[in-house]
């Protein structure tokens, strides 16, 4: 799939890949918006490639553990390419999200559920490009461009009223 992005010379490559048999998934259309919104906002001017996966909890589980040391599954994921010194490549790395998680998430937190989608899409693709939420000055910054990737897309702050 390829992607156009504000910039004509760019493009996105987007792998998605759907690991579950799961009712209510948003369509293949919705994810790429959502990763070409999180890169627009940051005035991405090269062509990117990453892969969107969306997983069932046993294998979030699987890669929270091993990855991040951490017990249980997790909304979303990120992956980071880094390329060997010296080599040029356009691909970011792969968001992994937990399709049952989300769903979960978004109705303990009354959101609507495309919104905390288009959200955790955001998240892992500005972790893809860099941005983290470790300290607090980088998760204030990280957490402005999420409030407005979401307001380009129609959507409430993701924020206003929990945490995710």
């Amino acid at each position: 799939m390829t992607l156009e992005l504000d910039n004509p010379s760019s493009t996105l490559e987007l792998d998605l890949q759907i690991a579950l048999d799961m009712p209510g998934l948003p369509a293949e259309p919705e994810f790429r918006r959502w990763a070409e919104a999180a890169l627009a906002s940051v005035d991405c001017q090269r062509d990117a490639e990453l892969t969107i996966r969306v997983v069932n909890e046993a294998e979030s589980t699987a890669l929270n553990e091993t990855y991040r040391h951490k017990q249980g599954p997790t909304n979303v994921l990120s992956f980071p390419f880094e390329a060997p010194p010296g080599a040029e490549s356009a691909l970011l790395g792969d968001v992994v999200i937990c399709a049952p998680v989300v769903l979960r998430e978004a109705f303990s937190q009354e959101k609507p559920p495309e919104a905390h989608w288009a959200h955790l899409v955001a998240h892992g693709v500005l972790h893809l490009l860099g941005y983290d939420h470790q300290h607090e000055s980088r998760a204030e910054t990280m957490e402005t461009l999420e409030i407005r990737i979401l307001a380009g897309l129609g959507y409430p702050d993701p924020y206003g009223d929990s945490q995710d």
